[in-house]
């Protein structure tokens, strides 16, 4: 690997880093601050679609409301700030990285809100209800009455929502590491087992424990990370033939 443009010292890489936390925190609060004004009407679309419909809800505290609102802000902040962050990160990252990887890994930055998305989608509209599912035909079966506080349905629900939105970030994740030169494809297959391991355990403890819901969440999970080992294998080739590039493009150089 060439050396970076410029080194810089130890204090100067901890004075970089932390100016971009601190970039990073400003863009969540104001994303946190515009998600207050987005939350009511994102309040009223869950309510009115999905598993809410079939319980009455109920405020058991005086704080329950600002909670919730706070709660989805929260949510609107952090998927807003993702991407910056991760731009951040590779600002941070960039100047030890030859030209052809920086132009790589930031094409990655654009898709960080669209996995976010489709993660939030999969676990809102598929896990959450499965999950809402299984623990009132559980209730029912104990002969109790459902009485839910609105704090508790939304915690519930962001507790899902939020960590498969996450996940769902692996094959960019992956394809980034890959692109600094920090993860291989070989260390993926080599790590296949645990890997499979940890994403199958995540599965189970977000979702009701029945067979089904658990193999309905793992696979695309699974999926997830063979599709990120493919991602990686691609990068990897690449980074294979750009290295082979320069190398004869410096032997033919002396010749000249």
């Amino acid at each position: 690997m060439t050396p970076p443009e410029h080194e810089m010292p130890l204090m100067e890489h901890l004075g970089e880093l932390r100016r971009r936390i601190i970039y990073v925190l400003i863009v969540f609060v104001l994303a946190l601050a515009g998600g207050l004004f987005a939350a009511g009407p994102v309040y009223d679309w869950l309510i009115r679609s999905g598993s809410a419909q079939a319980f009455q809800l109920n405020a058991f505290s005086f704080w329950d409301g600002i909670g919730i609102y706070m709660k989805i802000a929260m949510l609107i902040g952090i998927a807003v700030a993702l991407p910056f962050a991760c731009y951040q990160l590779w600002k941070f990252v960039s100047p030890g990285l030859r030209p052809q990887e920086r132009n790589a890994t930031l094409r990655y930055v654009p898709y960080v809100l669209l996995l976010f998305v489709i993660g939030a989608a999969f676990a809102y509209f598929i896990v959450f209800p499965m999950a809402i599912q299984f623990t009132s035909s559980v209730t029912k079966s104990m002969g109790l009455h459902e009485t839910y506080g609105i704090a508790q349905y939304f915690t519930f629900m962001f507790n899902i929502v939020l960590p498969v939105a996450l996940l769902f970030e692996l094959p960019l994740l992956i394809m980034f590491l890959t692109g600094i030169r920090v993860l291989t494809p070989m260390r993926l297959r080599k790590w296949r087992k645990i890997s499979y391991f940890l994403l199958v355990f995540v599965a189970v403890v977000i979702t009701p424990p029945d067979f089904i819901s658990d193999f309905l969440v793992a696979i695309p999970l699974l999926v997830l990370y063979e599709v990120s080992v493919y991602m990686s294998v691609v990068v990897y080739r690449k980074q294979l033939r750009a290295d082979e590039e320069r190398e004869a493009q410096l032997r033919v150089a002396p010749d000249r």
